[in-house]
């Protein structure tokens, strides 16, 4: 981790990122500065491909059946951002649209010989779009996929249009439902109004009550970290609601618009409260991702999450029109950041593979900021989200905003893994948390 967080120093360059600029690999960029956008204007594609570096192809594809919501977080990264393409875009994805996707993903796992993947339905708020449009979406990429690719699909929904019947027909469909929240009671909610500026609580309590009586079909539960709530009454109040699992997330920030938090490291400092309680929770507690990711990244295993590590993006999103866009976190960024130029009706996804911004993606260590790269937690921390490195004139080739947060939190919890093996406790009951 680049020591000192927001604003924090340049590093030595690291053998990797000497040898690349020596090479010309990454253009427009010296050592310890980037003088160009990386990745979109200084990411040598060709050059990569020709050294050897090889595309992952997508097994995750975030599919976007409506572009409005009825809510009005006041966080959201789709309306709240710098990028506005939500406006120009159908409200509910148009059947066409549906039928070129499920023929572009079968394309894809054929190609690449997938035996599974994972479809996501999101908006805006899917449900607004109707029951019966996201079963007949998953419908149709399992059938154009065919018996030898398994599709395991979910809705991401904010939980105020579940209904016993909707929740049910999902259900039968084999469609889990996840749900956004930040906790259990109104105020904790307070970003998560309506329109009107209304809470929304209510109906979201409703909702997660339907979906509790149907735990086949509760996927679990997305919250954003406010340092300004009680993080003990978050997490306690979180897991009175039984998910299988829970995340929780960094707000989406950058460096031309910081986070909110004030101090060296509030979200480390939050993080790290709910961390001691969760861990030191009798049983086997509610699985928190991005906490079992860190405690396996640090135990030398493979990760997959967005938030930590250097496992290569493997998600693809296809919004209402058909465009085939980047993760929806980017639009934090600039007008257009999560853009491709493909779409599904001319191209495949495999034309995507090659989009400099999907390529610095699936470079993990290889495309970390130099003082990053010689960070000790760098295989831990991975540069931390994406979406949380960009800079203006700069591009995404820096460490995260949340620099200090992730340094903190990661040191906490190696010191707690460290202790609890040192008492005895298997490694793999760590893991297991």
């Amino acid at each position: 981790m680049a020591s000192g967080a927001r604003g924090g120093r340049h590093g030595p360059a690291a053998p990797q990122a000497a040898r690349w600029a020596r090479d010309g690999v990454l253009r427009g960029r010296s050592v310890s500065t980037v003088t160009a956008r990386w990745p979109l204007e200084a990411l040598d594609v060709a050059g990569l491909r020709r050294s050897g570096v090889r595309a992952v192809p997508f097994r995750q594809f975030v599919l976007k059946v409506h572009s409005l919501c009825n809510l009005a977080c006041s966080y959201c990264y789709v309306y709240e951002g710098a990028d506005n393409s939500w406006r120009d875009r159908p409200s509910a994805v148009p059947a066409e649209v549906v039928r070129r996707t499920a023929a572009r993903i079968a394309e894809h796992s054929a190609a690449h010989g997938l035996t599974s993947l994972q479809v996501n339905l999101h908006g805006g708020e899917p449900l607004l779009a109707g029951v019966e449009t996201l079963v007949g979406y998953v419908t149709a990429v399992r059938e154009a996929v065919g018996a030898g690719c398994r599709v395991d699909a979910s809705v991401q929904t904010n939980g105020t249009l579940l209904t016993e019947a909707r929740v049910r027909r999902l259900a039968d469909a084999g469609i889990g439902i996840g749900v956004s929240v930040d906790g259990g009671t109104p105020w904790l909610n307070r970003h998560r109004v309506n329109h009107a500026g209304r809470s929304s609580w209510a109906a979201v309590s409703a909702g997660l009550d339907v979906l509790r009586r149907h735990p086949e079909a509760y996927a679990g539960i997305l919250s954003v970290i406010d340092p300004d709530s009680d993080p003990v009454e978050v997490y306690t109040s979180l897991t009175a609601l039984h998910p299988p699992s829970m995340d929780l997330l960094l707000p989406h920030a950058n460096w031309a618009h910081p986070p909110a938090g004030t101090g060296p490291h509030p979200y480390a400092d939050w993080l790290i409260q709910v961390f001691d309680l969760w861990f030191d929770s009798p049983g086997q507690p509610v699985p928190i991702r991005l906490f079992r990711e860190i405690i396996g990244l640090l135990l030398g295993l493979d990760g997959g999450a967005e938030a930590v590590g250097n496992s290569p993006m493997v998600a693809v999103v296809v919004d209402t029109d058909g465009a085939i866009e980047q993760v929806d976190s980017l639009k934090t960024a600039y007008e257009g950041a999560p853009a491709t130029g493909r779409d599904v009706f001319r191209h495949s996804f495999d034309d995507v593979l090659d989009h400099p911004g999907v390529v610095a993606r699936q470079l993990g260590r290889q495309a970390l900021a130099p003082e990053c790269l010689v960070c000790p937690l760098a295989a831990v921390c991975g540069g931390g989200n994406y979406a949380h490195r960009y800079r203006a004139d700069e591009g995404f080739l820096n460490p995260s905003v949340y620099c200090a947060d992730l340094e903190r939190l990661i040191r906490h919890i190696a010191g707690r893994v460290r202790r609890a093996a040192d008492l005895g406790t298997p490694l793999g009951a760590i893991n297991n948390r």
